[in-house]
Formats: structure tokens, C-alpha cells, sequence
């Protein structure tokens, strides 16, 4: 009976380090998902002004037609 005590004792070391090996890799993915998080905020912030419309200053206006016409419009 203590050779299966044995054996349940090292199998469940082995599963607690393997257990340990996955949380470590989930550490280091974490750490670089919140990385990579950072990055992209910034890169966003750095993008949205150049997708707002241009202000009214920039933009050209329309030529008014020359001579006479019925409708204004």
C-alpha cells in the first residue's frame, strides 16, 4: 500500500510543477498583453486627431458663378 502512496505523492509533485511552469508562462503573457496595451493607447491617441474633419478654414469654398441667374440657388 505505500508503494501507491508513493506514487500518488510524486504524481501530484509533478502536476504542481507543471502547474507552476503554466502559471509563470500566464505571468509572462500577462505582463506583455499590459505592454502591448500601453503601446496601443498611445498609438491611438497619436492617430485620432489626424481622423477629425478639418476645420472650415481649410477647407476651400465653393466659386461663386458669374453673370445672371433665375434661380438663386
Amino acid at each position: 500500500m505505500s508503494l501507491y502512496l508513493v506514487r500518488a505523492f510524486v504524481r501530484m509533485r509533478d502536476e504542481m510543477l507543471t502547474s507552476n511552469a503554466i502559471l509563470k508562462r500566464l505571468a509572462e503573457i500577462d505582463r506583455k498583453l499590459l505592454e502591448h496595451d500601453v503601446v496601443l493607447q498611445d498609438l491611438i491617441s497619436r492617430l485620432l486627431p489626424l481622423l477629425d474633419a478639418p476645420s472650415g478654414e481649410d477647407t476651400p469654398k465653393p466659386k461663386r458663378r458669374m453673370g445672371y441667374h433665375a434661380n438663386k440657388g
